[in-house]
């Protein structure tokens, strides 16, 4: 066999044996979602399933085949749902789909669990299926369960921000499919991203409150919520490396202090 850390990949003895060696296991939290002209619907798959990766192969974990399918889409997060392609899941199937995972893996006698987070809209429902799951499994017989919740550009460090944008940074939920997904797609799967498609029409001037049914008005045609201009593989792997580090760093401390009381 070759020497992967995808779970999916491998044999079930060999999971079996490196389960028992206490292997983390990350579960990548995705979407199929708009990420404008230049880049494919997949970037919310892509980006926690390859940082994921890469923290995995450091620590000697495994990763789980991504959900692939996201909490719906929103105009001030993600463009929404007007744009064709981008495939939605109610909030509470995808919590009922992060607590049959999690628990599927505590029955396989999992104890170490990292759920690495790629589309914004997510971060409700994850927290959500944690907690359904330990209510299924039943708090008093976690049995030594650690569960870490981690956006991954919540590992981005203020300086790096500061380094690619000297004039300010526009904030992340302005950064959809603009300069850090756009970097870090280009460092890790450039052959999903044409920058000669690229539009940048924005960035959007969203107001501060929602509309329904029918959805605001401002999200920029191209679906780009900031811009694209300045994006590069260099910037993208230094996000990716601060989102490596941040990673290890939390692994490290929390599973080796083990459950709280």
């Amino acid at each position: 066999m070759t020497d992967t850390v995808f779970y999916a990949e491998l044999p079930w003895p060999e999971v079996e044996a490196r389960i028992a060696e206490g292997a983390p296991v990350f579960l990548p939290l995705g979407a199929t979602e708009q990420h404008g002209r230049h880049m494919a619907l997949n970037v919310d798959v892509v980006l926690p399933t390859g940082v994921a990766e890469r923290v995995a192969r450091k620590v000697g974990g495994l990763v789980l085949p991504a959900v692939a399918y996201g909490n719906r889409s929103q105009p001030r997060t993600g463009g929404g749902p007007g744009f064709p392609g981008t495939l939605n899941l109610a909030a509470h199937t995808f919590a009922l789909i992060v607590r049959d995972i999690i628990c599927e893996l505590h029955r396989q006698k999992v104890r170490k669990i990292v759920t690495v987070n790629g589309h914004f809209e997510n971060i409700g429902p994850t927290i959500e299926g944690i907690e359904l799951a330990l209510d299924a499994i039943g708090r008093d017989r976690t049995d030594g369960l650690v569960i870490l919740r981690i956006d991954h550009w919540e590992m981005v460090q203020p300086a790096t921000l500061d380094r690619i944008f000297p004039e300010g940074f526009p904030g992340i939920e302005l950064e959809h499919a603009s300069v850090l997904e756009t970097s870090m797609m280009l460092a890790l799967r450039p052959d999903l991203v044409d920058l000669s498609r690229a539009t940048d029409d924005g960035p959007a001037a969203f107001l501060p409150y929602d509309r329904f049914p029918k959805p605001c008005d401002e999200v920029p045609p191209s679906g780009v919520l900031s811009m694209t201009e300045g994006s590069s593989a260099e910037k993208g792997e230094w996000l990716l490396a601060d989102s490596e580090a941040g990673m290890i760093a939390a692994i490290e401390r929390e599973f080796s202090r083990g459950p709280r009381t």
